[in-house]
């Protein structure tokens, strides 16, 4: 029986891998993607709470994030399906002077790239966001068109158009090696078959190391635990995406939002991180992230918690994405490493893929693949990841 050949094998149908399959197929190639799990959305995506914002400090997220907005905003009136995206903006609130100074520096870099983002002074942050707590607030940046959409029902309907033109999806199978002629990737190796192709794309998300181990390749993505929960519904009284940067003891940055159901969803960031990959909930992360919340926002108090959950952030040494031409093996592709915002930056970092991989890339490409680079040094932190 012969082998089947494609155009391009993507590992992973994730947030990264579905809108990725999804863009190469637009420009006309024949894709297959290969998923460990049972059907897309499977690994982290589920697991993530929809936040989607270009304001971040380093370029090359600004302008992914950017293309990754106009996807998400666009979609329901381009494609018909509905995926609950919510311009509902995103605040950065700052109680002490470290956080004030911080995002208030933050603004020019943001602002050269375009983005629609101000400092708002405490009573205007108030009009704004009146449930915050007043006492010591010093004000907070707003940006009105970052915004929020359901992941799953994203993934799904990337997923539906992917297979509308013409992606071949292969569940349920775990990629074990790649098949190479010398230095060339010519196919995939899976625990039920293989495949044949000249492209591959490695969107393996918390598991890309285990991706690129089994072809004889590295990655420094290293997956961490972090947890989300979400309430009962609640009468509509929060717009923006809040964000808190203040580090705690036990936490860093902790977020929260109010989806269209009335319910608020919400996630914290572990300092130390939890580095590994077990996904079971935890006893310590409610009463953490429930004391921080209400000290910022009180009329929080009273809301029951439906559920909690566990879920994994693929880190790099440098809080940026891996994305890129493999230097050690031709035809393989780096699209890793997301940091946590896969969802946010998985249409840009698709469209991107897709233009990279059919050689038409864009002017400011080159920019954002220098700084994504699989080959860069790693050094530093991006401010606000």
């Amino acid at each position: 029986m012969s082998t089947a050949t494609y155009d391009a094998i993507v590992i992973g149908a994730g947030s990264v891998g579905m809108p990725t399959a999804m863009y190469l197929a637009e420009r006309g190639l024949k894709v297959l993607v290969v998923d460990q799990f049972a059907s897309p959305g499977q690994g982290s995506n589920k697991c993530a709470i929809g936040g989607i914002r270009a304001t971040h400090s380093a370029p090359a997220k600004i302008r992914l994030c950017l293309d990754s907005l106009r996807t998400f905003s666009t979609w329901e009136q381009a494609h018909g399906d509905h995926i609950e995206w919510t311009p509902g903006g995103y605040c950065f609130v700052a109680y002490r002077e470290h956080e004030e100074r911080l995002l208030q520096d933050l603004l020019k870099v943001q602002k050269s790239y375009g983005l629609n983002i101000d400092w708002y002074g405490r009573e205007a942050l108030l009009d704004r966001v009146p449930s915050l707590s007043p006492e010591g607030l010093r004000g907070g940046t707003f940006s009105p068109e970052d915004g929020s959409a359901s992941p799953m029902l994203s993934c799904l309907a990337f997923h539906r158009r992917a297979r509308a033109l013409g992606v071949t999806c292969r569940f349920g199978e775990r990629v074990t090696g790649l098949i190479r002629r010398r230095a060339q990737v010519v196919g995939v190796r899976t625990d039920k078959g293989g495949y044949a192709s000249e492209t591959v794309i490695n969107a393996g998300g918390a598991w890309a190391r285990a991706v690129a181990q089994a072809g004889g390749l590295d990655t420094p993505v290293v997956p961490d635990c972090h947890e989300a929960g979400i309430t009962e519904p609640a009468a509509r009284f929060l717009d923006p995406m809040v964000v808190d940067i203040r580090p705690r003891p036990g936490s860093h940055n902790y977020y929260f939002c109010q989806l269209k159901g009335g319910q608020v969803i919400f996630c914290i960031t572990p300092d130390p991180p939890l580095v590994g990959s077990d996904r079971r909930e935890t006893s310590a992360f409610l009463p953490m992230v429930a004391r921080r919340m209400v000290d910022l926002m009180p009329r929080l108090a009273n809301l029951k918690v439906r559920r909690t959950w566990r879920g994994l952030y693929p880190m790099t040494p440098d809080g940026s994405p891996v994305v890129g031409r493999s230097h050690a093996l031709e035809g393989y592709v780096h699209a890793e490493g997301m940091c946590g915002q896969g969802f946010m930056l998985g249409p840009g970092v698709g469209a991107l893929v897709a233009r990279l991989v059919t050689r038409v890339l864009q002017p400011a490409d080159e920019a954002v693949l220098a700084e994504l680079s699989p080959s860069r040094a790693f050094g530093g932190t991006e401010a606000l990841k």
